[in-house]
Formats: structure tokens, C-alpha cells, sequence
């Protein structure tokens, strides 16, 4: 695999035109996640995503690993399919906690993509995107799907505990006090 600018540019597009299939996994799975933990998420539309796909692509050096990622998982396909399952697993997560961003978000989103992989149907997220059939039935398609899901609904505001000040949030300014 090489990687250049143009191959950066060309899979953020490619990210960006799935907003029709990757927003719905998104929204599934923060409707998922926020039964089991009993609190309200925002749900996020695709003018949103596409826009913090530009964020994510803005910053080259993620940029560069996102497109990676992406591009291996579009064309990874395993005879058999089951003895790729380690790869397929280790690219999704890694790819949805690059997206995330830094530590906490990275560990949340690698642990939503196990969530949001559950529940996407690799036949239904193999479909071609304006003529470019790469990952259409691949091993690696539903993991890609999953993992775009995964890491953007971490990193997208909608849940209540990310909204304002941290309650654990040391004041610099009372350093040296002694109380």
C-alpha cells in the first residue's frame, strides 16, 4: 500500500460520501449504549458527521493514519473470512480510536466498535460508493463500518457527561494553597 496526499484526499471523500450508511450504525449504536447506561444521547445527522470527517482529515498526521486504516480495511478480504477475524478486529479498533482522539476517547471508542460491530450486517454495508466498488463484500467492510461508527460517535458531543466542566478538573490557580 502507498499513501500519498491524493490517496489521503480521495479516502476522506470516501468517508465523507458514506454518511448515508455510517450515520444510521452511529445513531443505533448511541441508542444502544444509551439503554444500557440508562442516560439520553443526542443522535447525530450527516451534516455533522461530514463535518467532523473534514476535522479529522484536517489534521495530517491523524489524516494519514485514518486513510490508512480505511484503505487496508477496504480491501482486506480472508479465503474463508473467519481466519482474518483477528486483523479485521485489530485494524477496526485501532481506526475507531484514532478517530476518537486521545486518551480517555481512544479506549471508548475501541470498546464501541466491539458494540457497533455486533449489529452491522456485512451485507448491508457492501455497497460501492460512486462506481468504486473497493470493500464491496470484503472481510474488512462491516469492521470499517463499525469502526467509522464507533470513533465518531465518541469524538460527536451528545452525551451528557461530556457537556461542560469536568467535576475532577484541578484549579491551577489554587497550587501552592494550603487548605
Amino acid at each position: 500500500m502507498r499513501v500519498t496526499p491524493q490517496t489521503v484526499r480521495d479516502e476522506r471523500d470516501w468517508v465523507r460520501d458514506r454518511a448515508d450508511v455510517i450515520v444510521p450504525i452511529l445513531n443505533d449504536t448511541r441508542d444502544r449504549l444509551g439503554r444500557l447506561f440508562e442516560t439520553e444521547v443526542d443522535p447525530v445527522a450527516p451534516d455533522a458527521y461530514r463535518r467532523e470527517v473534514d476535522a479529522v482529515f484536517a489534521d495530517g498526521e491523524v489524516a494519514v493514519n485514518v486513510a490508512a486504516c480505511v484503505g487496508l480495511l477496504r480491501d482486506l478480504d480472508v479465503e474463508g473470512d473467519y481466519p482474518g477475524f483477528v486483523v479485521d478486529e485489530v485494524l477496526g479498533r485501532e481506526l475507531a480510536a484514532t478517530i476518537a482522539g486521545g486518551r480517555p476517547l481512544s479506549l471508548l471508542a475501541q470498546a464501541t466498535f466491539h458494540v457497533a460491530d455486533l449489529y452491522v450486517d456485512r451485507d448491508a454495508t457492501a455497497t460501492e460508493v460512486d462506481g468504486d466498488e473497493r470493500g464491496a463484500g470484503t472481510a474488512g467492510a462491516d469492521d470499517l463500518d463499525a469502526a467509522l461508527a464507533a470513533g465518531f460517535q465518541t469524538r460527536l458531543p451528545g452525551w451528557d457527561w461530556r457537556e461542560g466542566e469536568s467535576p475532577f478538573a484541578v484549579d491551577a490557580g489554587g497550587l501552592g494553597d494550603a487548605e
